[in-house]
């Protein structure tokens, strides 16, 4: 079974930050998580600020813990908030449910983890992790449907 190691997390974090450099985005930070959610690569440009690394972790964790990506996630946020305020409350908080976090599968479909990405708007975080994941030849899933 392949597993998301260092090397590639490591890869796919810092093509991330390379990819918000590249575009002209705001400083941004990026988690990298492993399939059971423990942090392989967490970075931080510079000039992000501190709380830019746990909202990135949020993303990604929220992302594992409900089985899918950052866009179905806010729609879910949006549809029950009852419901993901108790996630929050069961999570201290750990569940950040917008775009910008987004699942990373190996190209069989299989869950390898997750990456967040925090310091511009939500749609230019998720267009950073999309770049990021395609660099290292893996699938990104963000909670949208494929088209077939």
């Amino acid at each position: 079974m392949q597993r998301l190691d260092l090397t590639t997390a490591t890869r796919i974090g810092s093509a991330a930050i390379a990819a918000s450099t590249k575009l002209g985005l705001k400083p941004m930070a990026v988690a990298v998580l492993d399939a059971a959610g423990h942090p392989l690569v967490v970075l931080r440009d510079e000039q992000a600020s501190f709380l830019r690394p746990q909202i990135a972790t949020g993303k990604a964790r929220g992302c594992l813990g409900m089985g899918f990506g950052g866009r179905e996630l806010a729609r879910r946020a949006q549809a029950m908030p009852a419901f993901f305020n108790a996630i929050n409350s069961l999570t201290a908080g750990e569940v950040i449910p917008v775009a910008g976090g987004v699942l990373i599968r190996n190209t069989e479909g299989t869950l390898l983890g997750a990456i967040g990405i925090s310091g511009d708007t939500s749609d230019n975080d998720e267009r950073c992790a999309l770049l990021a994941i395609s660099a290292v030849g893996l699938s990104a899933d963000n909670g949208d449907p494929q088209p077939d």
